[in-house]
C-alpha cells in the first residue's frame, strides 16, 4: 500500500512539472492565431506566416516559463505516506508507556509477617524484593510505640528485614523515592507500584481491594496461606482438642494445624478434652476456611 501511494506520488509530481512547458507552447499557440485575420487576404503567406509564428512564439513561450518547471522539478516530491505518518505524528501524542516487572514491593504488613523469607527461600517468590523507604519509617514509628504490642511487632518488622537482606541468594533493595504530597503509606504504595510495573506483596486485605481496582499486581500471603491449607471435606472424622466456647450455647471452638478454626455443636461443656467429630460443612470466608462439625456418635 505504501509503495503504491509512493508511485501515485511521483506521477502526481511529474505531471505537475510538466504543466508549465504545456502552458508555454498553448500561449505561443494563441498569440500566432491571432495574426490569422490580417493575412488571411494572401493565401499563401497568410499560411507560412502563420505556421512560422506558432512556431516561434510557441519556443518563446515555452522558453520563459522553462526557470520554472525547473524549480518545481529540483523540488522532490513527498511521497504520501510520508506525508500522512508525520500529521499522524503531529496530531498524536506521545503515551507513556509502564513495562511490567517482576520487583516484589514489600509493604509493611508483609514484613513485620515474617512468612515472606521462608516462602522467598523456597523459589515460589522470586527476587527482586523493593522495600520503600517509607515503609521503614512507618515500621520505626511502630517500634517506638509506647503500646508494647504496636512496639513488638514493630521491632519483629526489622528483625524481619535484616534476616531478608543477610541472605546472599535473596536480592533486596532500598528505594528512596517518596511521595511527599500524601501522607498515606498506602496511596504511596500504589503510586510506586504503578510508576515501577512491579507486584504489591502485602497482607492488608484493604489494600489488597483497592491496588486491584486500580489495576495493580497483588500478591496476598493470606490467600496463598489459605490456598494451601489442607482440604477438609464433609463427612470426614477428626479428633481435635476442644480449646474455647464458641460464640453460640454450647459450640466449642478448636484448631487444625494450620489454624483452620473448627466449630464444634456440642463441645461447649468438653473444653481441654479430645473429642471425635465428624465435619459438616466447611465455609470459605474473608478470613479463611471455617470448619464446622458435630461429635460424633460412639
Amino acid at each position: 500500500m505504501k509503495n503504491s501511494q509512493t508511485i501515485a506520488g511521483a506521477h502526481q509530481g511529474s505531471a505537475k512539472n510538466s504543466l508549465p512547458y504545456l502552458l508555454g507552447a498553448l500561449a505561443g499557440m494563441v498569440a500566432a492565431g491571432s495574426f490569422y485575420p490580417y493575412l488571411k487576404d494572401v493565401p499563401t503567406a497568410g499560411l507560412y506566416a502563420v505556421a512560422a509564428a506558432l512556431t516561434v512564439l510557441s519556443a518563446v513561450g515555452f522558453g520563459v516559463l522553462w526557470p520554472q518547471g525547473q524549480k518545481q522539478a529540483a523540488a522532490p516530491a513527498m511521497p504520501v505516506s510520508v506525508t500522512a505518518s508525520r500529521n499522524e505524528k503531529q496530531g498524536e501524542e506521545a503515551k507513556p508507556t509502564v513495562t511490567e516487572s517482576r520487583t516484589k514491593i514489600l509493604d509493611t504488613s508483609i514484613i513485620i509477617d515474617g512468612r515472606i523469607i521462608d516462602i522467598a527461600a523456597t523459589g515460589f517468590l522470586e527476587p527482586p524484593f523493593l522495600v520503600p523507604n517509607f515503609v521503614l519509617r512507618e515500621i520505626q514509628l511502630i517500634s517506638d510505640s509506647p503500646d508494647a504490642i504496636k512496639r513488638n511487632r514493630g521491632r519483629r518488622g526489622l528483625d524481619m528485614l535484616n534476616q531478608l537482606q543477610k541472605r546472599s541468594d535473596l536480592e533486596v533493595k532500598i528505594s528512596y523515592k517518596d511521595y511527599t504530597e500524601t501522607r498515606e503509606v498506602d496511596q504511596k504504595l500504589i503510586r510506586l507500584a504503578k510508576e515501577t510495573g512491579g507486584y504489591l506483596v502485602t497482607n492488608d486485605f484493604n489494600l489488597n481491594k483497592v491496588a486491584e481496582l486500580q489495576g495493580i499486581r497483588v500478591l496476598n500471603m493470606n490467600n496463598l496461606a489459605n490456598a494451601l491449607k489442607p482440604v477438609v471435606l464433609p463427612g470426614e472424622e477428626l479428633e481435635l482438642q476442644v480449646v474455647k466456647e464458641g460464640k453460640d450455647e454450647n459450640q466449642g471452638i478448636a484448631y487444625l494445624e494450620d489454624g483452620t478454626m473448627v466449630v464444634i455443636e456440642g463441645g461447649g461443656k468438653l473444653i481441654g478434652k479430645k473429642v471425635k467429630i465428624n465435619v459438616t460443612s466447611v465455609i470459605q470466608t474473608n478470613a479463611g476456611k471455617m470448619v464446622f462439625t458435630k461429635l460424633a456418635q460412639k
